[in-house]
Parts: C-alpha cells; sequence; structure tokens
C-alpha cells in the first residue's frame, strides 16, 4: 500500500498505475484528512495522458505510487468500464475538484503556490483570494527554476509552513517534484497542472456544456493545437489500445 493511500481505499489498476475508486464528496473528505496528518503527503491526478507517460517513465510510476491518486478524464471511465466493467464513480477533474476541496474546507488553511510561468502564481494567488477567501496564500514561486535552485525553493516553502502546496509543474515534472520533496515542506502537496493558469486567467476554461459532455480536452486541443496535438490526436488512441492490450494478457492469464 502507498504512503497516502490507505488499506481501506478501493482501487483499479489502470496501466501501471493503481487510482483510488472514489466519489466526489469521499474524495474530498478523504483530502480533507490528509491536510490533518504527517508525513509525506501527496495528491496527483491521472489521465489518458498519465498513464502513456508513466508506461514508459519508471520514476513517473514510483511518484504515482506513494500517491493517493484520482481519476480525471473519460477514458478513464472507458478504460475501468473496459478492465473491470464499470465507470468510476466521478469525474475527479483536478481543475473542479481542487476549487470544491478549496471551498468545502471552512478553517482557513495556508497555501503555497508553486509552477507556471514567472508572474502567473501571483496571479493565481489573487484569483484564488476571490474565489476562497478564507484561505492565505503565504508563498508563490514560479516552475521556471533550475534544479540548482530546488533547495532554495524547499526551502522558502518550510520557512512560509504552509498547510498545501499547489504544484502545477506539467506531467511528469510536477509529479516527480512531489515524491521527491513533499516530505521535506511538512505540507500535503497537491499536483495541480493548469489549475493555477486558470485560476490567474491565462486559459479560459472550457464552457460548462464541454465539461459536461466530458471532452474539455476538445477545447483545451483549440486553444493550443501545436502543444497538445500529439498528446490527444496521437495519445488517446495510444493509450486505448494500452488498455485493450492489458485486457488482453489479463484474461490469458486468467485462463491459464
Amino acid at each position: 500500500m502507498t504512503a497516502t493511500m490507505v488499506a481501506d481505499d478501493p482501487v483499479s489498476q489502470i496501466g501501471p498505475i493503481r487510482i483510488a475508486v472514489l466519489s466526489e464528496a469521499q474524495g474530498v473528505q478523504r483530502v480533507h484528512a490528509m491536510i490533518e496528518a504527517s508525513g509525506e503527503r501527496i495528491v496527483a491526478f491521472c489521465n489518458a495522458h498519465s498513464v502513456n507517460l508513466a508506461r514508459k517513465d519508471p520514476a513517473l510510476r514510483d511518484a504515482y505510487a506513494r500517491a493517493l491518486v484520482l481519476n480525471d478524464g473519460i477514458g478513464l471511465d472507458i478504460a475501468r468500464k473496459w478492465l473491470e466493467g464499470a465507470a468510476f464513480p466521478a469525474n475527479l477533474a483536478g481543475s473542479d475538484f481542487v476549487t470544491r476541496l478549496l471551498r468545502d474546507r471552512r478553517a482557513p488553511l495556508k497555501l503555497y503556490l508553486l509552477g507556471s510561468k514567472p508572474g502567473v502564481a501571483k496571479a493565481a494567488a489573487a484569483g484564488l483570494s476571490a474565489i476562497v477567501p478564507q484561505h492565505r496564500v503565504v508563498g508563490v514561486q514560479d516552475g521556471y527554476f533550475a534544479p540548482s535552485q530546488t533547495d532554495a525553493v524547499v526551502s522558502d516553502i518550510v520557512r512560509c509552513e504552509p498547510d498545501i502546496v499547489l504544484v502545477g509543474m506539467g506531467q511528469p515534472r510536477q509529479e516527480i517534484w512531489a515524491a521527491r520533496h513533499a516530505a521535506q515542506t511538512g505540507a500535503l502537496v497537491i499536483c495541480v497542472g493548469a489549475y493555477l493558469d486558470f485560476v490567474a486567467g491565462v486559459f479560459p476554461r472550457a464552457p460548462k456544456v464541454l465539461r459536461a459532455l466530458r471532452v474539455e480536452w476538445l477545447y483545451r486541443l483549440a486553444l493550443e493545437p501545436r502543444r497538445l496535438f500529439s498528446r490527444y490526436v496521437i495519445g488517446n488512441p495510444k493509450f486505448l489500445l494500452g488498455i485493450l492490450r492489458d485486457r488482453s494478457k489479463s484474461r490469458i492469464k486468467q485462463s491459464s
């Protein structure tokens, strides 16, 4: 069992990643409990792209193995239906889940924002003060720091004494960073992808109707076709083929 999974967490194995099977309310409750805990605590989100990356990256696989992993996206539902006959109870998309997590937490929290381009984390801090005014951002740091500056970044986080560090540095960097440094920070570390960009207003979220239809990825592809073409147009079929291979191997193993 992982450092931040507990024995009674129901899980699904999607590719090389173990993903918690939780409703949104259960997920929020689970992470709220992690805020009060101590030691290494990591929350990460898994989508189809995550599985593709983890199949070929041992460091990312290790990082996911040390986290509470929540499902994000319709691809994971398709995979679980093919492998286990049922979808996940809810789509725990990181950008929506983190906002609900913070809104539902009435007791004040101290937040540290790490990631995105210079200036974005500061703008995200202003955005969060409007969304969740009961919480306070105690420190910000962009994600464009050299490896030699990592110790200084960790020291700044420790100095600020946050309850939660929101890390938005893209995959696989954010998960690997969390696995290496979460214990040092003394905080719960949540890997949030583009969340800081959304809160800062750098990128707009997809309209609610597209999110309800589970095709937000198409909206993001339209906004950033050059960067996201490989991830979605090539990556999504690759993900589905990988799941089909996993299912075939599982059936062969069961019949032998």
